[in-house]
């Protein structure tokens, strides 16, 4: 007869209850009753033909799927100017131009982009024809160790661009009066960021680029 407080319930007592508990615990922790008898097979990656316009040359790459656009440029072309900082979209220091438009290259893959126009750091300008934001960034001392130099000086060349267009930001005050200024310069680069905090003067390298009408 079942104990007080070990009360019968449908036939099994809660003594019986927990008794089994405690010998089922004790057959999971002794390991996998039946051995596989063969490992789980990966599925192989084929490989897929990409081709890039990048500053300016056609290139034909055969890529993983799942490569970068940044790790395609980076490894796969040898354009080492465009930086891998955090790897997850959220430093800027992997910016280039897309068909004109910023974006992070570690955060898209490269075979997303096939037939598109690809402009890096190095197609922005060379040491003897500097872009006019490259020789901006030198005049203004818009950089310290240079690490996020190449990723400011292209989102700032495609920020100029979108507010030439009349895209807003969220500072913008008069959606159909999209003006160049200081906060709007501030609001659309802070995605940049530079540890060295040389914002002052990535500001006003941005702003003269911009009074020069480049």
């Amino acid at each position: 007869m079942a104990m007080q407080g070990d009360r019968e319930m449908g036939g099994v007592t809660r003594r019986g209850v927990l008794a089994g508990g405690a010998a089922g615990a004790a057959v999971m922790g002794a390991g996998p009753l039946v051995a596989q008898d063969s490992p789980i097979k990966a599925t192989p990656i084929t490989p897929v033909a990409t081709m890039l316009t990048v500053n300016g040359r056609k290139q034909r790459l055969t890529l993983d799927p799942r490569t970068t656009l940044l790790d395609a440029l980076r490894e796969h072309m040898q354009l080492t100017g465009t930086k891998k900082g955090c790897d997850h979209g959220q430093c800027g220091a992997c910016t280039v131009l897309v068909d004109g438009q910023r974006i992070n290259s570690c955060l898209t893959l490269a075979v997303m982009h096939d037939g598109d126009e690809v402009t890096t750091i190095e197609g922005l300008g060379t040491p003897d024809k500097l872009h006019p934001m490259q020789a901006a960034f030198i005049v203004h001392d818009g950089f310290q160790c240079g690490y996020c130099t190449p990723g400011q000086i292209c989102s700032a060349v495609g920020m100029l661009e979108e507010i030439k267009d009349g895209i807003p930001s969220h500072v913008t005050a008069d959606l159909d009066k999209v003006a160049f200024s200081d906060s709007e310069v501030r609001e659309r680069m802070s995605g940049n960021i530079c540890r060295c905090a040389a914002y002052p003067n990535i500001v006003a390298a941005i702003r003269d680029v911009q009074g020069q009408g480049a």
